[in-house]
């Protein structure tokens, strides 16, 4: 296993004392234009990470900034906040320990440890893991190719389906469409294990499966997935680049054609939130929106998983107008986040994505409710900053039954309020 962001630890002299600087994240809450002005040159002229918001044009007054400074920018970062008085703490104070720790992996075979699930996998792990379960459960679970990345690694759904029952609603769950949420293609696979698991042992599996074929893609974006593996843990875009710019890669959730690239991305592809050339310029987004378009008639509940904040978002996005059904997802959204504080004590926000979070025209759940999946909803999983995207392994197992349990909520409704489909 490579090593990621090189351990730098540099020892500063001063007045007779040693300092030892690592990697870090800061908490950083401006209160002023001027301090917002200073962190968002911060993060955007040192080298540095913005994990919160994503990008520098959303940071605002009282409202706080989560930040990782590798240790190579530590004391410039530091004294630029101390000299105009930014109110900031260090959330996380050796961030490579964390990394080292997300990485460490004894065991690739989920046949050998009850904990595989309950670690983080390497895109390569990943796909041994899609070829064993289909090779596992024949009559159950089947690998649909659906397309290519741009550096031409396969994108892989599996396709869980119990029955051959005619005019079967389906619903569609991806992951990993920013490469550092880790946390996001954990779940997938954490999905299919308890799905396979319990078929025929719990009821809402049970009910779901019986109603339902299951669509799940583990990594939307295996080349930013893999590079986070071998690279640079912190990237978020896909690989993709082009003549016009040095810079690499584009935000896939900016680039479904859903107001794309209005307010809240960017044009500049050296932005996080990169819309790239147009709508589904990307072969990662044109994958999934072909396959969408193609199983329009039996889809009906989409669901996108990310991190971090533990939130249950609904369209809009890409506007402040209210969805055509907005009561109707808003009802199931706070019904989902009950389950989960009733069953795991841990509170989840609710509500459209433009008004909860932020503008984010170009999202894959905007669009795929424009195409007439009118159950649509990206997840943000654990937690709300503590660790952030460097979410400990120890921590899988709640994130995912928090996720699964709205998943199944979700589910469940969608199959009472829809109708059956027609034929895909």
């Amino acid at each position: 296993m490579k090593t990621l962001f090189t351990l730098f630890v540099f020892m500063s002299f001063n007045k007779g004392f040693c300092t030892e600087t690592h990697d870090q994240v800061l908490s950083i809450t401006p209160t002023t234009q001027d301090q917002v002005d200073v962190v968002r040159n911060v993060s955007t002229q040192h080298e540095t990470a913005l994990w919160q918001p994503a990008s520098p044009e959303f940071i605002r007054a009282e409202t706080d900034v989560h930040l990782f400074v590798p240790a190579t920018s530590s004391q410039v970062v530091s004294e630029l906040l101390l000299r105009h008085n930014v109110t900031h703490e260090v959330l996380l104070d050796n961030a490579n320990e964390l990394i080292e720790m997300q990485t460490k992996n004894d065991s690739t075979d989920p046949r050998s440890s009850s904990t595989f699930y309950e670690r983080y996998h390497s895109l390569e792990d990943i796909y041994d893991w899609i070829n064993r379960t289909t090779q596992d459960n024949p009559s159950r679970v089947k690998a649909v190719l659906i397309g290519s990345s741009f550096e031409k690694r396969p994108l892989y759904a599996l396709k869980l389906s119990v029955n051959t029952r005619s005019n079967k609603k389906a619903m569609w769950i991806d992951c990993g469409i920013h490469a550092r949420e880790w946390i996001s293609p954990a779940f997938c696979l954490w999905f299919v294990q308890n799905f396979l698991s319990f078929y025929g042992r719990n009821q809402d599996v049970t009910n779901i499966l019986d109603n339902m074929d299951v669509y799940v893609l583990p990594v939307l974006n295996p080349d930013g997935y893999h590079f986070t593996w071998t690279t640079n843990r912190m990237w978020r875009k896909n690989r993709s680049f082009s003549r016009s710019s040095s810079c690499v890669g584009v935000d896939l959730n900016r680039n479904f054609d859903a107001n794309w690239c209005t307010e809240g991305a960017s044009h500049n592809p050296c932005s996080e939130i990169y819309c790239g050339a147009f709508p589904e310029s990307e072969p990662e987004t044109e994958a999934v929106a072909n396959f969408l378009r193609s199983h329009k008639n039996s889809i009906q509940l989409y669901l996108s998983i990310h991190s971090y904040s533990q939130m249950l978002l609904f369209p809009f996005s890409c506007t402040t107008e209210q969805a055509e059904n907005h009561d109707d997802l808003l009802e199931i959204a706070k019904e989902a986040a009950q389950k989960i504080q009733r069953h795991y004590r841990n509170h989840y926000k609710y509500g459209a994505g433009a008004k909860t979070i932020y503008l984010a025209p170009g999202g894959s759940d905007d669009w795929a409710y424009n195409l007439g999946i009118k159950y649509s909803f990206t997840f943000e999983l654990q937690d709300r900053g503590r660790y952030g995207f460097l979410l400990p392994p120890s921590h899988i197992s709640k994130a995912c039954n928090e996720a699964l349990i709205a998943v199944k909520t979700i589910a469940m409704k969608v199959i009472e309020k829809t109708p059956a489909s027609s034929a895909a």
